[in-house]
């Protein structure tokens, strides 16, 4: 494992914090009254439109995975529908479980749906960047031992964090503290983008330390 590309990594992974830490911080300077509690439909955009366009620009700056294979301009396009739809799609699972795990189902959709979202950028987007929309590439990375790169290893990391962010942001939810925060679902949403900033700086500092241990298999 070359050390040039862990410092890649970590170099892309700081500036997806930078974008979240960008979003949280810049539109107050442009928007009266902005604030993540008080305008917090307002903040789920931002931060998930910021995260987003930066992914990609990195995905086509570093090129992670790129395969050695010339395509045609028509499976660009071709590739690039199926990436929108995937990503629809998963928008769409995800406010559908959040549902089930008891998020209202008619009254606050705008909510829910904007919080699916973000959490499609955290994860579904990421895959999508990286693997592109093969299902069978995703469920191969999200297996024992499945990662084939110190990328797909940090996909690992940052997409289960953000997972398991939002699962315990909503566990002050219920709670009678009657603080903003309990809003639904800002603690959700919160805990998924600080599940995602950790997984951020894990990712690098655990794929370095066991960099001995790690071995990839080839394609």
């Amino acid at each position: 494992m070359r050390e040039a590309e862990v410092r890649r990594l970590l170099a892309a992974n700081l500036l997806c914090a930078l974008a979240v830490v960008l979003a949280t911080l810049g539109p107050a300077f442009l928007l009266d009254g902005f604030s993540v509690l008080g305008t917090h439909l307002t903040w789920l955009c931002v931060c998930s439109v910021c995260v987003a366009t930066l992914n990609i620009v990195l995905h086509l700056v570093l090129k992670p995975n790129q395969s050695p294979k010339r395509r045609s301009f028509g499976h660009k396009i071709s590739r690039f529908l199926k990436c929108c739809i995937y990503f629809f799609m998963s928008c769409i699972l995800f406010h559908a479980i959040i549902v089930l795990y008891g998020a209202p189902l008619i009254e606050l959709v705008t909510e829910t749906f904007l919080f699916a979202v973000l959490l499609s950028t955290f994860t579904t987007l990421q895959c999508l960047c990286l693997l592109g929309p093969n299902i069978q590439a995703w469920i191969r990375v999200f297996s024992k031992n499945g990662a084939m790169s110190i990328w797909e290893s940090s996909l690992q990391i940052t997409s289960v964090c953000s997972i398991l962010g939002a699962w315990f942001g909503a566990f002050p939810i219920p709670l009678d503290w009657d603080r903003p925060w309990q809003v639904w679902p800002i603690s959700c949403s919160l805990g998924a983008t600080f599940g995602y900033m950790a997984g951020l700086i894990i990712a690098p500092l655990w794929i370095h330390w066991n960099r001995k241990q790690l071995t990839y298999k080839s394609r």
